[in-house]
């Protein structure tokens, strides 16, 4: 079956295809719930979540593991977060499921992976909260485990989900070996989407994001200093805020993606094509949203 052609994700692009308007208070501006983190990687549900308030969901939510919960909360007190029980190893267990059953009804949208270190313990607990989640989800890191052993396992969500694998995961999710899959990450996201059903977003210095049904977007905004530890998280959690503000997921994709690599531009013009941190990028997307609605 013939696909259309890509669309390339420019200004222009983006400015025909607005994003809602923001309302003045955060009731109305949706909801994030992040479920991640480790003992050994806190960080990576802290940066999410900053990301998330910087494209302006009105409140965000974390459940995290008890050791970290409560350092996680002084870092970003603009969140609420839920600790819970962890494994010996720092991670979380299945109690992480109960608490996302108690809290994503009253949520917009539920990012899981930013920060879980462990594959097997990150497939058994998405696998658990997936089928009883009716709230749209964003996957990314070890959570696509649950997708590569169960690929219909969003099918009762009807597209309002998002895979955000890196070009690694993306190899791993689809069974696909990597080198195939940086010759061609367009047809692997294409192949990904639509055996899932959910909006897929990869990439490296080129990001794909693509439809169930053939669309596919083109992005090459970013560079090599994006390639930093943390960065994912930043790219889910800008993706995830955009969806609890009510964006569709695959032009919460394209924009998050745009949003991100643009970050990454900005802080390649001011310190260089490498060495910027993942910390870094969120405070500069909300000048990028001003100027985009400009």
């Amino acid at each position: 079956m013939s696909r259309p052609a890509p669309e390339v994700v420019t200004p222009h692009l983006l400015r025909d295809w607005p994003l809602p308007e923001l309302q003045d208070d955060k009731e109305s501006r949706g909801r994030v719930l992040v479920v991640g983190g480790s003992r050994d990687n806190p960080g990576g549900a802290l940066l999410a979540a900053e990301a998330a308030l910087r494209v302006g969901a009105g409140k965000v939510q974390v459940v995290t593991v008890r050791s970290t919960a409560t350092a996680l909360a002084v870092a970003l007190p603009e969140t609420m977060v839920r600790g819970v029980a962890e494994t010996a190893a720092g991670e979380l267990t299945l109690e992480a499921a109960d608490a996302v059953a108690e809290l994503a009804p009253a949520c917009e949208a539920v990012l899981i992976g930013p920060g879980l270190g462990d594959v097997a313990i990150a497939r058994e607990l998405t696998a658990r909260i997936l089928p009883d989640l009716d709230t749209p989800v964003v996957l990314d890191a070890l959570a696509l485990a649950a997708v590569t052993e169960d690929p219909e396992c969003l099918s009762h969500l009807a597209g309002r989900a998002v895979l955000s694998p890196n070009l690694h995961e993306l190899a791993l999710t689809l069974g696909w070996d990597e080198a195939k899959v940086a010759d061609d990450p367009r047809e692997a996201a294409l192949r990904l989407a639509a055996r899932t059903g959910a909006c897929v977003t990869a990439g490296g210095p080129v990001s794909w994001t693509a439809h169930p049904d053939g669309r596919s977007w083109r992005g090459s905004v970013g560079g090599p200093g994006l390639g930093t530890s943390g960065s994912g998280d930043v790219k889910a959690g800008v993706v995830t805020g955009l969806v609890g503000r009510g964006v569709e997921p695959c032009q919460a994709a394209v924009w998050g993606s745009h949003l991100h690599g643009s970050a990454g531009d900005r802080l390649t013009a001011e310190l260089g094509p490498t060495g910027f941190l993942s910390r870094e990028l969120a405070v500069r997307i909300p000048q990028i949203l001003a100027e985009l609605d400009a």
